[in-house]
């Protein structure tokens, strides 16, 4: 079987600037949403077939991975084991910063832009909402906030975010 060639994407700075605000977005969200949280938080479960914290941490990274994979063009997925609950947050944003570096240099995507934000992307998003669900239900609720005013600056993947935030009391 011939393998296919992959068509390089080149996107406007704008373009770029756009996805990696998207990127800059998770990081914020799931910083607010993984900082502080209570003990044994990790292994909360919900009901027999639902993922725990960890195991929902560890396939956003997963996730991560593999879009890191696909824009230089390789369609490769790896399902890990979660480590522990330190060592997934660690991952996250290592994970965060290698992604958001290759959308900030000068190589091309080698998929479509949209396609990582319908599959990776926006999976990634729905988990981080799981996330702030389960925080609730453990009894430790993320405090909502008015994220139009969220203080999200493209580039800023790391742990450390904003403490500038317009909470709802």
């Amino acid at each position: 079987m011939a393998k296919k060639k992959i068509q390089a994407k080149s996107l406007s700075s704008g373009e770029m600037q756009l996805l990696r605000h998207l990127i800059a977005t998770i990081a914020y969200r799931t910083e607010k949403v993984i900082r502080n949280s209570p003990e044994g938080f990790a292994g909360t479960k919900l009901g027999e077939s639902t993922r725990t914290p960890i195991q929902i941490l560890a396939h956003i990274n997963d996730l991560f991975d593999w879009a890191g994979h696909l824009v230089r063009g390789e369609h490769i997925w790896n399902t890990s084991q979660p480590k522990e609950w330190s060592a997934e947050v660690e991952r996250f944003y290592k994970t965060l910063k290698n992604f958001d570096k290759h959308l900030s240099g000068t190589k091309p995507l080698l998929c479509d832009p949209k396609k990582l934000i319908q599959g990776p992307i926006a999976d990634a998003l729905t988990h981080v909402g799981q996330l702030a669900m389960i925080r609730r239900i453990a009894g430790s609720p993320v405090r909502g906030e008015n994220y139009f005013r969220a203080e999200i600056t493209s580039g800023r993947v790391g742990r450390v975010q904003s403490k500038k935030r317009t909470e709802f009391d």
